[in-house]
């Protein structure tokens, strides 16, 4: 696979989590990576964390690429507009789009059913997830089309044959996590003409600093945590999603994977890369075939 040396890479909502282990993979591969977010060192976002977009961005120029941190809200379509409007300025030409807005993690009742559920936070839920993506994809898409081979990805949160068949735990949340397989699948029909290429693609049980945080340990004993929570052993680093993004847009058959619901432990089959410790994990696979089929925690065969 050719490096990404050359390549213009927008990822939208890359302040942690997933979209951060996003654009430092990308920027590993020698992308110029655009890295949005509300939350910068001189301004906290209603999350109240201390990751921020010039962190993310120096972590990309560290790993070998270029980091360009934009602060920018995707529910502001005037925000969105003037980011494209730069990156067409200053690049020309945009090659990879990552949707991975999101930031509804404190605002989810699960288990809650609609009728009891804040209609307040479950609406907003929703315009977190699925209006953030359309307004970044709607004023993008005519740049990244312009060349052939582009790349976008909606990232979610569950592969579409788990979610079919799985309750998500919230109504408003079960919304949120299929709309954005859906619109990768339109978005493969709209794009296609123009030689470009849309997926959805979800990480296993990732462990992002919300997450560590939550189970009281760090990246570097993460499998401590297996003592509250014997799964938790399937986790993966926010860098193995990351790998998937970056063989994606190294992938000279992308098309292939026009419209598809993908995952990280399904590509990292297909295309060989590995977790930071050199695992392989599957964690959709090991969902359906060990925990709800009611079996014990074991991870042999899914790492």
């Amino acid at each position: 696979m050719a490096s990404l040396h050359g390549k213009i890479a927008l990822v939208a909502g890359a302040t942690r989590g997933a979209g951060r282990g996003i654009a430092v993979e990308l920027g590993a591969a020698g992308a110029t990576v655009y890295v949005t977010g509300r939350s910068t060192r001189t301004h906290r976002s209603e999350y109240d964390r201390p990751e921020n977009i010039e962190e993310t961005a120096e972590l990309v120029t560290e790993a070998g690429g270029h980091g360009i941190p934009v602060q920018v809200d995707h529910l502001d379509p005037a925000q969105v507009k003037a980011l494209v409007d730069r990156i067409e300025q200053e690049q020309g030409r945009l090659d990879i789009l990552v949707n991975d807005i999101w930031g509804g993690e404190k605002i989810i009742e699960f288990n809650v059913p609609v009728w009891k559920h804040s209609l307040e936070n479950g609406l907003h839920m929703l315009r977190l997830a699925i209006d953030t993506h359309l307004i970044t994809s709607h004023f993008s898409l005519p740049l990244l089309i312009k060349n052939k081979n582009g790349l976008v990805i909606e990232m979610t949160d569950g592969i579409a044959e788990y979610n079919n068949k799985n309750y998500r735990l919230s109504m408003f949340y079960d919304q949120a996590k299929n709309s954005a397989i859906r619109m990768a699948w339109a978005l493969a029909h709209e794009i296609e003409p123009y030689g470009c290429t849309a997926v959805a693609l979800t990480p296993g049980w990732i462990r992002s600093e919300m997450m560590l945080e939550h189970f009281g340990v760090k990246e570097e004993n993460w499998q401590d945590a297996a003592a509250k929570d014997p799964h938790f052993i399937i986790s993966e680093s926010p860098r193995f999603v990351g790998r998937a993004v970056a063989a994606l847009a190294q992938d000279p058959e992308l098309a292939r994977w026009n419209g598809q619901s993908l995952s990280s432990g399904e590509l990292a089959k297909v295309y060989g890369f590995t977790d930071l410790d050199g695992s392989r994990p599957d964690c959709w696979r090991y969902l359906v075939e060990v925990v709800d089929a009611g079996k014990p925690a074991n991870v042999a065969g899914y790492r």
